[in-house]
């Protein structure tokens, strides 16, 4: 079995954590000996670019086309992809149901795996509200909280009000503020979306991705950092309560190697850090359980025009790039206001471009339950297509979940009218479990080694010394907004702990 050099550090996946992981520790050591692995290879010339800023004209259609229906899920396409491939070389690099991929994940179908370099980061929206109320998970430290939130922020480049207000999506602000501002405070309030975004006069806005966040990643130019793509972690090497390294396969001739390193970090997602870990023996009690995702509740509606005092000619056109006039932000603000509204509306025009209506898009993000009954369970016989532990998914509603999950379908429709002719049978949906991909919870960080969390804050895992986890995944409590600006939090943690080991070992 071949050799591969030794790293400091070895990141297994390249999406937007570990990005952001090599970024911190870069910044703090310019020597720093970091090695990237993900099993995925680049879309594109360059790993790690959004697919909303690529060059290729048929990619860039094909994500916008996709991203415009504002549901995360619909990245993979319309339909649920059932069928597994034959091999894992026949997928190409992109987005796959966690059902095509061979996992028994008919209870969550529309969750999604990224087969790619950059991960989730090359396809997101780029929506990055922040936190709030039950969803913060500051461990008694929220000063700590705060500063980690807002370095995270600053990773991201989050900017607070990218797209939008249009004159109309004005209007629709004032309908929103109207409903919703008595209940939370001044931050609170109904606002434009913040976005993980580089603002422009005019044009396209640049999404922040892995590549931009730790551009070594799409540049090469990093002497000290190398990416291994198309080459799949398949199991941790442990040698008591350390692990040494990594056993490596590339996909595309299943050659193997072993990888050694002073640390280790899995930022794979919430799916497939679960797996590797299990895959390795390590298996605490509350591996892949407390798995977390909000429901989906969505609803479109044309403006009435004559309602607001408008005309077609008063409707406006999205900046050339982009595939929404507005996008809008409705903060949950506890039980007054529970929901996290995302609200993105676009104006359609015939093929002249003149304007034909004017859509308001509403999603409302329910939160639920944090249970350890929903889980991931990994079967010590079958393999998915990667060779891999086969995934299970078991995942419900509890009574309250669908009380409040009602209680959001009846507020979407009585939000839908307000502003124009609305047919719920029609234009509403609860949309299946996986439909947001924000799923969260499977690998959950905790203050103790009670068999309720599988790290502690900063991301080590309990009964490892130099073993990590970062991402989604270790995010504790239930979410009702966008996960990935609160996700980058553990990367922060994480990314501190390990600078600290690493310069404690030398």
């Amino acid at each position: 079995m071949p050799h591969t050099p030794h790293a400091d550090v070895l990141i297994v996946g390249s999406g937007i954590m570990g990005s952001a992981m090599a970024r911190l520790l870069r910044d703090g050591d310019p020597a720093l000996r970091i090695t990237m692995v993900d099993g995925g290879t680049a879309i594109g010339a360059s790993p790690g670019l959004h697919l909303h800023d690529l060059d290729d004209p048929d990619l860039w259609a094909r994500y916008n086309e996709q991203v415009a229906t504002g549901i995360q899920g619909m990245y993979t396409g319309a339909e649920v992809v059932r069928e597994v491939p034959d091999r894992l070389t026949d997928l190409p690099p992109g987005m796959f149901h966690a059902l095509a991929f061979g996992e028994d994940a008919e209870a969550m179908p529309q969750a999604a795996l990224a087969w790619n370099a950059g991960g989730m980061g090359v396809h997101w929206t780029a929506a990055t509200p922040w936190p709030a109320g039950d969803e913060v998970f500051d461990f008694g430290d929220p000063a700590g909280w705060a500063a980690d939130l807002r370095t995270a922020g600053a990773l991201l480049a989050v900017t607070p009000s990218p797209i939008g207000p249009t004159a109309v999506g004005r209007r629709v602000l004032d309908v929103l503020r109207r409903r919703y501002d008595a209940t939370g405070p001044h931050d609170r309030r109904t606002q434009p979306m913040p976005m993980a975004v580089t603002p422009t006069a005019t044009g396209p806005m640049p999404r922040t991705a892995p590549g931009t966040i730790f551009p070594a990643l799409a540049s090469g130019t990093d002497p000290a950092f190398t990416l291994l793509t198309g080459t799949l972690a398949t199991a941790l090497l442990v040698t008591g309560d350390r692990v040494t390294g990594v056993r490596l396969r590339r996909t595309a001739d299943g050659g193997e190697s072993e990888l050694h390193a002073d640390t280790v970090v899995l930022c794979a997602d919430a799916l497939r850090t679960p797996q590797l870990l299990y895959a390795s023996g390590i298996r605490p009690r509350a591996l892949g359980r407390h798995l977390n995702e909000h429901a989906f509740v969505t609803a479109r509606v044309l403006l009435d025009l004559d309602r607001f005092g408008l005309t077609l000619d008063d409707l406006p056109r999205a900046r050339p790039g982009e595939f929404c006039t507005d996008s809008l932000w409705l903060p949950h603000n506890g039980t007054a206001q529970p929901f996290h509204g995302q609200i993105m509306n676009r104006t359609y025009v015939d093929a002249d471009d003149r304007p034909l209506a004017h859509s308001v898009g509403l999603s409302l993000y329910v939160p639920v339950e944090s249970r350890p009954e929903n889980r991931l369970v990994f079967s010590p016989t079958e393999t998915d297509l990667a060779g891999m532990p086969r995934i299970g998914i078991e995942f419900g509603y509890s009574d309250t979940d669908r009380e409040l999950i009602g209680r959001a379908l009846d507020e979407v429709r009585s939000l839908a009218e307000e502003f124009g002719p609305f047919d719920p049978a029609t234009e509403r949906a609860l949309l299946p479990p996986g439909s947001s991909l924000h799923l969260t919870g499977t690998v959950r960080a905790g203050t103790a080694d009670d068999g309720t969390s599988v790290c502690d804050p900063d991301g080590r895992v309990w009964g490892y010394d130099n073993l990590y986890v970062a991402g989604n995944g270790v995010i504790p409590t239930p979410m009702a907004a966008n996960v990935t600006l609160t996700g980058m939090v553990t990367a922060v943690r994480a990314a501190r702990a390990v600078a600290a080991r690493q310069l404690a070992i030398r």
